[in-house]
């Protein structure tokens, strides 16, 4: 499961810093959990810290398994 490898973490936030957030990701069409890690990955590439890509989610159903 590509969810067990991601970190889920409580994060408690000031409600017009998240509202901002929420406008911020309805404006670029992505969830709100996808527009705090683009801002993270965005702000650590601004101090200088390289990380890997992120891995592409599989979107879609999954194939349907053959019978026998």
């Amino acid at each position: 499961m590509a969810d067990a490898e991601r970190k889920a973490y409580p994060l408690r936030v000031d409600p017009g810093l998240w509202a901002a957030v929420e406008r911020s990701a309805a404006a670029e069409l992505r969830s709100v959990n996808a527009q705090v890690e683009c801002l993270l990955r965005e702000a650590l590439a601004a101090r200088g810290v390289k990380l890997k890509a992120p891995a592409p989610r599989k979107r879609g159903r999954p194939p349907k398994e053959a019978k026998p």
